[in-house]
């Protein structure tokens, strides 16, 4: 008689928190403080194996082995700017690729970060927005780059991380639970233990997970891709806007204002002819009235097949200027690793 046998595939131990490993650890007869043994080397220290758990003895490292994975990203491809500006491609587990970056600038070292394979949003001027969403990343995977990249930066530059953006690959409020996992591991002192107001997580636009940040109280920044402050301009650059419209949004920005009390950034993409008129500087100056904020300007970067330009520095300066005389906090952000394609909009995979 033919038997057949059943694989169970292995659960990533990093997807249990402290209270479930300590009960796992339980049902293999191992002590308490086990579990927390084992916690610190996965989020202080960052282990991507159990063989590397020297604190345990080899018995419990083989068996941690058989029964658990742990599902650790690695660096595939390395790509250095002339600004020195770094992207990474990291290879997962299961054969996909996402890409990171490390942005050195005006003292600070920031750490732009993917939460998603690919994305469904299909915003027209973002070559991620061309690559089909395969999957969410798991906290763990987004956990590391946030660690792979601090240490490169301090192999590079002798500088820890002083910034971290989630604005790489993906939409993060649609990959919300383990987002906000990650940053959890990020910021708590039994983790990387870096601050919350060191990291901005960015959204095209989700009224309702934006709401949703207001009542779990999180503590990180919020920034808003606006892009365009009419729904027709805005439609046709974001098709996000169609069931987000900008009224829908202010109504969440408003609620999570209410909740938290923290100010809004407002990322704007200033392309040429577009979004770059008097007008549109009137409307943006607007829809700032919403809640306390303050807008990031932000130079187009090209991507292959798409008809978008940048636009003039006359235009850019003057569309600043109105924002500025009306009492708005405008920052310019000049591209950073162009000629890696590491620059905002450019994360694509390509060779």
């Amino acid at each position: 008689m033919e038997t057949s046998s059943v694989t169970t595939a292995k659960k990533d131990i990093r997807s249990l928190g402290l209270a479930q490993l300590q009960q796992e650890m339980a049902l293999l007869g191992q002590k308490p403080f086990r579990a927390k043994q084992v916690y610190e080397w996965l989020w202080q220290k960052s282990a991507h194996s159990f063989e590397e758990m020297t604190s345990l003895s080899k018995d419990l490292r083989q068996l941690l082995s058989e029964i658990f994975t742990i599902d650790a990203i690695h660096i595939a491809k390395e790509q250095h700017s002339a600004d020195g500006t770094i992207k990474l491609g990291f290879g997962l587990h299961d054969g996909h690729i996402i890409e990171g970056v490390l942005i050195p600038a005006e003292g600070r070292m920031t750490a732009c970060v993917s939460s998603q394979v690919g994305c469904s949003l299909s915003c027209r001027f973002c070559a991620t927005g061309f690559l089909p969403r395969k999957r969410n990343l798991s906290g763990g995977e987004i956990y590391d780059q946030v660690a792979m990249i601090d240490r490169l930066s301090r192999q590079h530059y002798g500088q820890a991380l002083t910034n971290i953006v989630y604005m790489g690959m993906g939409e993060p409020l649609l990959n919300y639970k383990n987002v906000l996992f990650s940053i959890d591991r990020i910021t708590q002192p039994d983790g990387l233990g870096m601050s919350a107001q060191r990291i901005t997580v960015s959204t095209a636009g989700i009224a309702k997970m934006i709401k949703q940040l207001a009542d779990d109280q999180t503590r990180f920044n919020l920034a808003l891709s606006l892009h365009a402050a009419n729904d027709e301009k805005r439609n046709q650059i974001m098709a996000i806007n169609e069931t987000n419209s900008l009224q829908v949004l202010a109504d969440a920005l408003r609620y999570y204002y209410a909740h938290t009390k923290r100010p809004v950034t407002y990322e704007y993409i200033v392309f040429h002819l577009f979004n770059d008129t008097p007008e549109d500087a009137r409307q943006l100056a607007e829809f700032c009235k919403v809640v306390p904020c303050k807008v990031n300007l932000i130079e187009y970067n090209p991507v292959q097949g798409v008809s978008f330009l940048k636009t003039t520095e006359d235009r850019l300066a003057i569309f600043q200027q109105y924002l500025e005389n009306k009492g708005i906090t405008t920052t310019l952000r000049r591209s950073r690793g162009k000629d890696i394609d590491a620059a905002c909009g450019q994360l694509a995979n390509k060779d």
